[in-house]
């Protein structure tokens, strides 16, 4: 069971956009850090245990060329080996900041190539695999960077093409020195899922065919990757295979955001029915599929739900973000 707790106030609401909340938890320091994006800022909060929020930050979308601010489509903090380093796409380009958006360390312009005056250029979907950040764009590529242990020697290593759409989410797990391990999936708006092995050379290791619907958001969990759908499903495949295991008709209406505990394999999903829920993966000891079981469901009435995130490691509590709500909702387990 989980109980509100004290919600943090925003300057604005979190715009509608899918996965719109990042949450990087600072045990050392007792502090949870929060990201939301709406419109040409992303605001950042940092709050204490109790809820007391001791400190916000507004970061801008870099301008680049135009005439109107860029719209920010996501706001993301990356935890590599070595350092922290936020990153902000939008509509021009990719910012990324130290972990306190204090210190802007590379900006990289999008560059709309062929695409036509009706195509939106962005870039969308944001995960970090060892020293690599791998972030989406509308073309479909995923543009792979080489992060140095410090400073702003930051480097396009690589180009992936997996996708024929719209890139919508990234996730990773650390592949544990194994080789051939699939540890990084990317989603489409088809529905189309990539799975790739991550390296000095990525490598794409099978494609999940999609069924017409988009996939907003993607997790993985043990070699299992979790999708949601834009018709409230959430399948289970296995990785490195693409064999399905699970199907969940979790949702009444679009998934707009996965999260994953790894410590305890707790699965969130939400969605824009209002309804955050909770689920327990496992592996089948005689199969070695995995298993769902459902453990908590939250509503958020009268709430377009845009983005939700467990905070801590363990699945303990979760934060959810909504359209025109000037606050971040947060739950604990009783």
């Amino acid at each position: 069971m989980f109980r509100r707790e004290r919600s943090l106030p925003l300057r604005g609401s979190a715009a509608a956009l899918c996965n719109n909340l990042s949450v990087l938890q600072m045990p050392a320091r007792n502090l949870t850090h929060f990201g939301v994006v709406h419109g040409p800022s992303a605001q950042l909060l940092s709050a204490a245990p109790e809820g007391v929020p001791l400190a916000q930050r507004k970061l801008h979308a870099k301008e680049g060329a135009g005439v109107s601010p860029p719209l920010i489509t996501q706001v993301h903090w990356c935890v590599l080996p070595f350092r922290v380093l936020l990153v902000l796409t939008s509509h021009r380009g990719i910012q990324m900041y130290e972990s306190d958006g204090s210190v802007m360390v590379y900006w990289h312009a999008l560059d709309s190539g062929d695409a036509s005056p009706v195509q939106a250029v962005f870039a969308r979907g944001i995960a970090s695999s060892g020293h690599f950040i791998c972030v989406g764009t509308w073309s479909g590529r995923v543009l792979v960077f080489d992060i140095p242990a410090k400073g702003p020697n930051i480097v396009l290593s690589e180009e992936l093409a997996g996708h024929q759409t719209s890139v919508t989410d990234i996730a990773t797990e650390p592949a544990q020195g194994q080789d051939c391990v699939a540890d990084m999936v990317t989603a489409d708006d088809s529905g189309l899922l990539c799975v790739w092995r991550s390296g000095p050379e990525f490598k794409l290791m099978t494609q999940i065919p999609g069924f017409g619907v988009p996939c907003p958001s993607v997790q993985l969990w043990h070699g299992a990757v979790a999708a949601g759908y834009g018709d409230g499903q959430v399948r289970l495949y296995e990785a490195s295979t693409g064999t399905l295991h699970v199907q969940i008709s979790a949702h009444a209406r679009a998934i707009c955001a996965l999260d994953l505990a790894p410590e305890v394999g707790k699965l969130l999903s939400a969605a824009e029915d209002t309804f955050v829920h909770i689920w327990k993966l496992s592996r089948s000891p005689e199969s070695g599929h995995t298993e769902v079981e459902h453990c908590h469901g939250e509503c958020v009435p009268d709430t377009q739900v845009c983005g939700a995130r467990f905070c801590d490691p363990s699945g303990s509590s979760f934060a959810v973000t909504g359209y025109d709500l000037a606050e971040i909702l947060r739950f604990s387990s009783v």
